[in-house]
């Protein structure tokens, strides 16, 4: 007699490393060969890995105290129960910020790629107005619903990873070691300016709001849902390292100088790239590689700044509810960035500084608390009491380094 077995099929492990590294790898990674180019390309990659270091096991200290906790318990409702209402407040706060921050990085970014991109067309668009008709056309999108969001969102990413091989294998194919390695400037110092890029490489590792969503996918797996998080943060960190190899590696160190005074925009990389390069296909290919960069990232945090929104204010689903909470999404983002177009670089920094709250003291703080109420039953982070401590200090140490930046009290590479 025959047996009829039947087998629940398991999600795979490649939807959640693409969902972590998906939202960590954005437009964000435009601003890092800039701001590291004072400290250039090794010390700049000491960063970068100490930085995923602490981010991975910051996403790991939620997941402990997550485990604890029905699936489909939010960030929100982790936070409020084992930190309080003060923390809860102080963390949504950052959050908000953060989504709105970024929003207008996107905005400023936007109108950059689009001015350029249609320059090389020989239209005369401004940026503003360039970054305004992109911001208007996502709203609409994010109005319509989440599915068109989520449809929009699949063939730009699908566009942007096929530009994005073509293009660094170009780039890659260019690299000079003498401009890697600085052989120009004999006497160059890069340590002074090492501690400002931390807050800007701490921006380029956030996933942390990813976490629940992958309790809710895997279920209480935490075996799986590890590896997600290692893969998916291993990576971005593989990504931002071919970055840099391939923008240090063709633009000569004191050129991001001239880089960094102009603002820092996309459009202004790009065309120091073309420029060194030389090559009418790269250029092509920057081009189109940055324009579906700063729409997938665009189209992932207004989508998640409209979410939270329409949940913070109780504002409903209907055509008018999704009105109101784009009018709210939109409108201050938009006015920054009519307002101050170019302030790409500042606005991904200030993503850092309150990003440092629920992407490191938070999670420190959770996972020592739901350690003392819990004991850690299904899975615990290792390293103990000094892992926690470290992450505390990353999170701290990040916040007063960009208070320190933005008082002008330390070295700038000018």
């Amino acid at each position: 007699m025959a047996t009829l077995t039947t087998t629940q099929t398991l999600p795979s492990l490649l939807g959640g490393v693409v969902i972590i590294g998906g939202t960590i790898i954005g437009a964000g990674m435009f601003s890092l060969p800039v701001v590291m180019s004072g400290a250039w390309f090794f010390w700049s990659m000491a960063a970068l890995v100490f930085t995923w270091f602490c981010m991975l096991h910051s996403g790991l200290m939620i997941l402990e105290a997550n485990l604890n906790y029905r699936i489909g318990s939010s960030f929100d409702t982790i936070t409020k129960d084992l930190l309080g209402k003060g923390w809860n407040i102080v963390n949504g706060i950052s959050i908000a910020f953060v989504l709105y921050i970024l929003t207008y990085a996107y905005i400023s970014a936007s109108g950059s790629i689009l001015h350029h991109t249609f320059a090389e067309m020989s239209l005369n668009v401004p940026a503003r107005a360039a970054g305004f008709a992109f911001a208007l056309l996502v709203a609409f999108v994010v109005w319509l619903s989440t599915k068109a969001v989520s449809r929009m969102t699949a063939i730009v990413l699908g566009a942007k990873v096929i530009t994005f091989f073509l293009t660094f294998g170009s780039l890659l194919g260019h690299v000079t070691p003498t401009t890697l390695f600085n052989v120009a400037e004999s006497h160059a110092s890069y340590t002074p300016y090492l501690l400002m890029t931390l807050p800007f490489c701490l921006a380029s590792f956030g996933y942390h709001g990813n976490v629940p969503s992958l309790m809710k996918y895997y279920g209480k797996d935490p075996r799986t849902i590890v590896k997600c998080l290692i893969y998916g943060t291993l990576l971005a960190l593989a990504l931002y390292s071919v970055w840099l190899l391939g923008t240090m590696g063709n633009i000569p160190r004191p050129e991001f100088i001239g880089i960094a005074q102009k603002g820092g925009n996309i459009d202004v990389l790009v065309q120091a790239l073309s420029g060194v390069l030389n090559s009418r296909s790269l250029d092509l290919l920057l081009v189109v590689f940055s324009n579906f960069a700063v729409a997938s990232s665009f189209l992932g945090v207004t989508l998640g700044l409209f979410d939270y929104l329409a949940d913070l204010f109780g504002l409903d689903d209907s055509a008018m509810g999704r009105f109101k909470t784009a009018l709210l999404t939109f409108v201050p983002p938009i006015v920054g960035g009519l307002l101050w177009p170019n302030g790409f670089l500042y606005a991904i920094g200030y993503a850092g500084l309150a990003a440092t709250i629920w992407a490191a003291i938070v999670p420190a703080l959770l996972a020592r608390k739901s350690r003392e109420r819990f004991g850690s039953p299904k899975f615990r982070v290792w390293g103990g009491k000094p892992m926690i401590a470290l992450i505390l200090v990353f999170g701290v140490g990040n916040a007063v380094i960009h208070i320190l930046s933005s008082f002008n009290l330390l070295p700038v590479y000018q």
